[in-house]
């Protein structure tokens, strides 16, 4: 059944019945089978390419024992001349560095393969230029370049062919195309998608209706993504910018590769590129198998700083813990449930710094609260901050068993400050976004005033740039502003 939009109510209390969460938990295994399309890609054609390269030289050695080639051979092309593997591995480089086992039409084009040839067999006969000088090397690599570049092409073209004629049988990338049906420029663009390899068409989102294949309105994308399983999203007419903004945020947090027609909208997309399918120009917002390498290394990158930290702050962390058993009586570590990503919760650790039993005045001194906001509960002097607590809190050291949740997984070093799962309640949809990634020990609304920012629409805008806007570059500066913020005291109560 179509999905049709409907008013917007008030997002439910559970989270797994809301659709933005649940297309942020498919995320993940969407990802993963963009990545591994990736990687058979990849693995496919550098073994095809490994072929050809090996088959050269084995082509080499008989046309120089051959009578009717072995002067002309032994002359342009003596022995020893791109022998070994190494020639071989620089032919992979070459292709590997042009892009030559990118996706769609960068693979199968021509000029991107003999790009790839050339950059390899320079790398292979660049030590040749000073025994051989420049003529005889030059003229060797424009053949080589010539002959490697016309097979390779050649094999990749008859590849190409072989993947679209039997390709469709095992259609893998599962297409959901956005605009009016029966517009000629959308009939173009769709077109031009499924005739590459792989694609199949799910239907289309429209505002106008009517279509045998109509999934529903573009305002219904979150509940349609969440139906469909969907891999890639195509944006192929003109939508009203809110509505084209709100599929591409859809699309992107529910791990799809989003393609446009028009060359409007980069959200999430910190390098468009463009592709050309046929005559049809398109633009890449979105490139989920490489966010699913960078969340790869995201997790490597907080396992080994988390714990190269966890070592060097243990004695700091065993003395605090000490004075808070000394200080007041309870638990020395407090723990609390918290919103996560995709909306699920998790113990949060952090070092207790109130009397215990403090979590249950919170609704007594509501209105001590200077934000306004019970989303952003902060009382500056809180009566029930114990002495050693007030230290802890002013240095941000009650922060720091929030490294074991590092370590478990539910938190990153960096990223949005996990919220209570009942603030879902009160939450708008442009909320949501910055559930769409794992929270953080430390983030954008920490290095820029942490409690001094009291406006919580403010902290949304700082989660959602830090969302739209992710790399590991982001997060090392994030780290990196955090101890001068730290040291400047600003915002900490």
């Amino acid at each position: 059944m179509a999905a049709v939009p409907a008013e917007r109510e008030p997002p439910p209390r559970h989270a797994q019945a809301n659709p933005r969460l649940r297309v942020q938990l498919a995320a993940a295994s969407t990802k993963r089978r963009h990545f591994l399309r990736a990687l058979r890609r990849v693995a496919v054609l550098g073994a095809v390419d490994a072929l050809v390269l090996i088959a050269a030289r084995s082509a080499l050695v008989l046309a120089r024992e051959a009578w009717w080639t072995s002067p002309v051979a032994a002359t342009v092309f003596p022995s020893g001349f791109m022998g070994g593997w190494t020639s071989v591995a620089a032919g992979l480089v070459g292709m590997a560095f042009v892009g030559a086992y990118a996706s769609e039409e960068r693979w199968t084009s021509p000029a991107t393969v003999f790009k790839g040839v050339g950059l390899g067999a320079g790398l292979a006969m660049w030590q040749s230029l000073e025994s051989l000088g420049i003529p005889w090397t030059v003229t060797r690599w424009l053949l080589v370049s010539l002959l490697l570049g016309s097979a390779l092409a050649g094999v990749r073209r008859v590849l190409r062919t072989a993947v679209l004629q039997w390709g469709g049988k095992y259609a893998s990338d599962r297409v959901i195309f956005v605009g009016d049906p029966r517009g000629k420029v959308e009939q173009k663009a769709a077109k031009a998608v499924l005739q590459r390899p792989g694609m199949h068409s799910l239907g289309w989102l429209s505002e106008e209706g009517g279509a045998h294949d109509y999934l529903g309105h573009p305002s219904a994308v979150w509940e349609v993504l969440c139906e469909k399983g969907t891999d890639t999203v195509v944006l192929c007419g003109n939508l009203p910018r809110a509505l084209f903004d709100t599929v591409v945020e859809a699309a992107a947090v529910a791990g799809c590769r989003v393609l446009s027609v028009r060359d409007r909208g980069t959200l999430m997309a910190s390098q468009p590129r463009a592709l050309n399918g046929g005559r049809t120009r398109m633009l890449e917002l979105t490139f989920p198998a490489a966010r699913a390498g960078q969340d790869v290394v995201k997790r490597a990158f907080d396992l080994l700083t988390t714990m190269l930290a966890a070592v060097l702050l243990a004695p700091a962390m065993i003395l605090i813990s000490i004075w808070i058993m000394l200080d007041s009586s309870g638990p020395v570590l407090f723990v609390q449930e918290r919103v996560g990503r995709a909306g699920r919760t998790f113990r949060m650790l952090k070092f207790r710094t109130m009397r215990q039993g403090a979590d249950s005045e919170k609704s007594e001194l509501a209105h001590m609260n200077h934000t306004g906001d019970p989303r952003l509960f902060k009382i500056p002097d809180d009566p029930r901050v114990t002495r050693a607590g007030a230290f802890l809190r002013r240095w941000s050291l009650d922060e720091l068993p929030q490294l074991l949740n590092v370590v478990r997984g539910d938190m990153s070093l960096v990223g949005p400050r996990p919220f209570f799962e009942t603030d879902l309640a009160a939450y708008d949809d442009h909320h949501f976004l910055r559930l769409a990634v794992k929270p953080g020990v430390t983030g954008l609304w920490q290095v820029k005033g942490r409690s001094s920012i009291v406006d919580f629409e403010e902290v949304v805008r700082l989660d959602r740039e830090y969302v739209e806007n992710w790399s590991l570059g982001l997060d090392l500066r994030i780290l990196f502003a955090t101890l001068p913020a730290v040291l400047s005291r600003t915002g900490a109560y």
